[in-house]
C-alpha cells in the first residue's frame, strides 16, 4: 500500500471516529434533554448500532495503520508526540469503553421504560448512567483533539 494511501485510510478512520462519536454524543444528549422516551429509546439505540458499524472498525483501523505509518516513514517507538499520542489514544479507550456499556444498559433502559415500566426521568439508575456517560465524554473528546494536534504539528515534547 502506497504511503499516501496509508495516510488517506488513517485520516478517513480518524474522521469516522470522531464524526460518529460526537454525533452520537449530539443525538443521544439531545434525546435526553427532550425527556421523551420514544426519542432517548430510539436514540440510544442507533448510537448503539452506530458503535458497532463505524466507532468499532475505525477503533480497529487506527492503532493498525498509525504503526504501520510510523514503520513507513520510519519514527522509532521512542518519538516523544507518538508517544502522548498513544496514551491519549490508551485513555479515549479507557473511557469509551465504559461508555459502550452504559450505552447498552440505557438503551435497555429505555426499552423498558416504553414496555411500561418506570418513565425514564423517574428512573434513578437512568439518571445516574447519564451523568456517567456526559463525564466520560469530555475526556475523550478533549484527547481526541489533543491527538489531532500531535499528528499534525509533531511538536518536540521534552517532558516526556
Amino acid at each position: 500500500m502506497s504511503y499516501l494511501l496509508l495516510k488517506l485510510l488513517h485520516i478517513f478512520s480518524a474522521t469516522v471516529l470522531f464524526g460518529t462519536g460526537l454525533g452520537s454524543a449530539f443525538y443521544l444528549y439531545r434525546a435526553h434533554v427532550s425527556r421523551d422516551d420514544r426519542a432517548i429509546a430510539f436514540a440510544a439505540k442507533n448510537v448503539v448500532l452506530a458503535d458497532w458499524l463505524f466507532t468499532t472498525p475505525a477503533v480497529i483501523i487506527q492503532p493498525l495503520t498509525g504503526v504501520w505509518l510510523m514503520r513507513v516513514m520510519q519514527y522509532p517507538w521512542t518519538t516523544e508526540w507518538l508517544l502522548l499520542a498513544i496514551a491519549f489514544f490508551l485513555l479515549v479507550g479507557a473511557c469509551w469503553l465504559p461508555v459502550v456499556w452504559l450505552q447498552i444498559q440505557i438503551s435497555s433502559l429505555a426499552d423498558k421504560s416504553l414496555k411500561g415500566g418506570l418513565p425514564l426521568y423517574e428512573n434513578p439508575l437512568y439518571r445516574r448512567y447519564m451523568k456517567m456517560w456526559f463525564f466520560l465524554g469530555w475526556p475523550a473528546f478533549i484527547l481526541v483533539i489533543g491527538i489531532f494536534y500531535l499528528m499534525v504539528f509533531k511538536p518536540r515534547l521534552s517532558f516526556i
